[in-house]
């Protein structure tokens, strides 16, 4: 009997940790969400030359060090819970959500640079130090967020999807929605449409609806395996 209540005991813990990590993984991703519309809706001013938005700008980047935080969370929260169904796979996700904070993390690095040269204008060189740190915002704008982001969405719905831990509607979002971002992304490299345009929203929708769907659904319920399940 003390066997059989200690295996029961071990296996409530799970159970809890794994509704923990539920909760919390929801939570990191609407936090990536509010965390990276904020930061882009704030530092965009600078970005386009316009007076005055420094300041803005700074709180933009501290919104996006949160996404940054909130990206690499949701990467470790899920990885000892995913890695059951394709170890290597739920580290090939780790590791993109990892490289994607970093990518983002480069294009902070660029933003906050900008408001140290906008400060310094009337120095030699200064305008072109200027459009040369747009660009490199716009490019890690462009890998970070779109590219690696649709390959780690694409990893997880897929681990969701084989794993059924959460509904399959919702993992055929991320498993739709990664590989057009990445299409979409490089549609934009190649010139054909603007990242920040129509056909370039439309494509990320997808994504957007997986996060927030997954979000919800970890919080509501936490992890649920259905019959059929690998």
């Amino acid at each position: 009997m003390s066997t059989d209540a200690g295996a029961a005991a071990h296996a409530g813990t799970a159970v809890n940790a794994e509704r923990r990590a539920a909760v919390v993984a929801g939570v990191l991703f609407l936090v990536t969400e509010v965390a990276a519309i904020a930061g882009a809706a704030l530092y965009r001013p600078l970005l386009g030359g316009g007076p005055g938005a420094d300041n803005r700008a700074l709180i933009g980047a501290l919104c996006e060090l949160v996404l940054v935080a909130a990206v690499a969370g949701t990467g470790v929260t899920l990885f000892p819970v995913v890695k059951r169904w394709g170890e290597g796979l739920a580290l090939g996700y780790l590791c993109a959500r990892l490289l994607e904070a970093a990518v983002i993390l480069l294009g902070i690095v660029a933003v906050l640079a900008l408001t140290t040269v906008r400060r310094e204008a009337a120095q030699p060189g200064a305008t072109a130090a200027d459009a040369a740190l747009v660009a490199v915002h716009d490019w890690t704008f462009l890998v970070g967020p779109n590219i690696i982001l649709g390959l780690n969405t694409a990893l997880l719905a897929w681990l969701m999807y084989r794993s059924r831990l959460v509904p399959r509607p919702i993992a055929v979002l991320g498993l739709v929605g990664g590989p057009l971002i990445c299409a979409s992304a490089a549609a934009v490299m190649f010139g054909l449409y603007a990242q920040l345009s129509v056909p370039g929203s439309l494509a990320a929708l997808p994504v957007f609806a997986w996060e927030v769907a997954l979000a919800v659904r970890l919080i509501v319920r936490g992890f649920g395996r259905t019959r059929g399940s690998d």
